[in-house]
């Protein structure tokens, strides 16, 4: 940390006797400015932990379903729409198995 930024801090922490830790940002002393050197040299963090990175990305989201459902968009008469949330949580998952049983006879 430069000097400078030490003086800062240092005069911001005397003047600030009334002012509470939780209202006032003070930089870290270990948060330097980058130099322009050190922006050209910076690489992404894929970059420097690849395998790292790649566990991050299997690690996200919602685990891959054996069966695949497909969003879409479909008009239902109310009262049908009504009658399967009343049922409650879980009524769009029983709404599919009625779909299903209906589509045997077709």
């Amino acid at each position: 940390m430069t000097n400078a930024k030490r003086s800062k801090i240092s005069s911001v922490q005397a003047n600030s006797s009334e002012t509470s830790d939780h209202e006032m940002e003070l930089p870290h002393p270990d948060d330097e400015e980058w130099t322009a050197e050190e922006m050209r040299v910076a690489r992404p963090f894929s970059e420097v932990f690849p395998e790292l990175m790649q566990s991050l990305r299997k690690s996200r989201g919602r685990p891959v379903a054996e069966r695949r459902k497909q969003q879409i968009s479909i008009r239902l008469d109310t009262d049908v729409v009504e009658k399967f949330k009343a049922t409650g949580k879980g009524w769009q998952a029983r709404m599919n198995d009625a779909l299903r049983k209906a589509t045997a006879d077709l």
